[in-house]
């Protein structure tokens, strides 16, 4: 695979948060969301290109794995926490 773009790699991020985001359970949200920033973030100053594909690569398979997910915890539904509860006011 062909050495990829900054543009090709913050355009993964992207696509992995807003699909992180559409997880209807709180827990898996965050957790999603937590295991993106770091993952990127610890990779922030890869420059080796083979190395670079290997992470990117990963990161696509990630991103197929949390559409199947979501696509599973649409199906069933689950009581919200108290923590997304609204609050009373």
């Amino acid at each position: 695979m062909a050495s990829c773009s900054r543009a090709q790699v913050i355009s993964l991020y992207r696509m992995l948060m807003k699909e992180s985001k559409q997880f209807p359970s709180y827990n898996y949200r965050t957790y999603a969301l937590r295991r993106v920033k770091d993952g990127f973030r610890e990779n922030l100053h890869v420059d080796n290109p083979k190395t670079l594909d290997v992470l990117l690569n990963q990161a696509r398979e990630n991103l197929a794995l949390i559409k199947r997910q979501v696509s599973i915890g649409h199906l069933y539904s689950a009581q919200k926490t108290i923590v997304e509860k609204e609050p009373h006011l």
